[in-house]
């Protein structure tokens, strides 16, 4: 365990909260009693102090392409060393993952492993990064800063793939050592956050400016469900605001869902809902879309003329040399596309 870097001792201003705490690391802001975890499980009140419970501990380890985060923008072709673990500040009903995000820690099912295991583990695999991942990265944030911190020590780059759900507070703190985000932009329907995340959407578009903002890349994703934000009218809405707020330069993943935890009865999406909201992303002037989860174009394109710049099969990439100085080699259109 490790003490919290976010908390607000409440005792302290109100005599009558005989110790609680407000965890301040995610847009929960959850209260806890003494004794007490919050909505994550990650994070314990224990006699009027929050802690991190799942401090050095992980669930999994993998090394990974890239692509798979996904990334298809940022070192293309490389491997990643992907951490994971267990615990979540959503509690989505469709998780994909939900094994891991909807469990808690204990000494039987985790693993210890230290900052400069990881970093060595991930050397040794000829990673070019380290991406924080299978579970929400936000509820590791003292152990991801100080992983990171000896990571870019030994030119490694650091990854977060998250649904963007950090406090302000946090997210600032975490911008200082995270080179690339993949947020998940669930919807674009507070309501549908609420019901099926358990979240609320405006904290999730904030968080998205702030990271635009910042120095680091950044990739969308968006699951679609079939009925709930397949309409070409949410579509159209979630391009908006990456057009009006972000950039058209900002790459969009549109991925298929699969009936998983508890939407286990649902369909799989339709895939020509898929390929309609590539068409419609595309004809909106979203200049990177690509399809998760099905079989798929996912080369990258220069947007200015069409060509060829990086080929995708299966994750694999090749002839990367059409891009010159971040540049298309054939137009000279500028391309949102780090190599290293």
């Amino acid at each position: 365990m490790r003490e919290s870097s976010f908390y607000t001792k409440l005792y302290e201003d109100d005599s009558s909260a005989l110790k609680s705490v407000q965890c301040n690391l995610c847009g929960r802001m959850c209260r806890i009693a003494d004794g007490s975890s919050g909505f994550c499980n990650t994070q314990k009140n224990i006699d009027g102090k929050l802690y991190s419970i799942n401090y050095q501990r992980i669930a999994s380890c993998h090394t990974d392409p890239i692509e798979k985060k996904p990334l298809y923008h940022f070192l293309p072709g490389s491997s990643t060393y992907s951490i994971g673990g267990f615990g979540c500040n959503f509690s989505c009903l469709n998780c994909q993952n939900y094994m891991l995000s909807m469990n808690s820690y204990n000494e039987f099912n985790s693993t210890k492993i230290l900052p400069e295991t990881i970093v060595k583990n991930a050397i040794n695999d000829n990673c070019l990064s380290i991406s924080w991942t299978y579970n929400e990265p936000t509820l590791y944030f003292d152990f991801a800063r100080e992983t990171s911190l000896i990571s870019h020590r030994e030119n490694l780059k650091n990854v977060y793939v998250s649904n963007g759900y950090m406090s302000e507070e946090s997210l600032d703190e975490t911008l200082k050592f995270i080179d690339a985000f993949n947020i998940d932009l669930k919807f674009f329907d507070d309501r549908l956050y609420r019901e099926i995340c358990g979240g609320k959407l405006d904290i999730v578009l904030d968080n998205l400016k702030a990271i635009y903002q910042s120095k680091s890349h950044l990739e969308i994703t968006t699951l679609l469900i079939n009925d709930l934000n397949t309409d070409e009218d949410h579509i159209r809405s979630i391009c908006n605001f990456v057009l009006e707020e972000l950039g058209k330069e900002v790459p969009i993943h549109f991925s298929r869902f699969f009936p998983m935890h508890k939407m286990s009865d649902e369909n799989p999406t339709k895939t020509d809902y898929l390929l309609r909201a590539k068409e419609i992303a595309i004809d909106m002037g979203i200049e990177y879309v690509y399809l998760g989860n099905m079989p798929a174009d996912n080369n990258s394109y220069c947007p200015n003329c069409g060509e060829l710049l990086i080929a995708r099969e299966r994750y694999c990439n090749s002839d990367k040399n059409r891009i010159k100085d971040g540049h298309c080699i054939n137009c000279g259109h500028k391309i949102n596309l780090i190599l290293e």
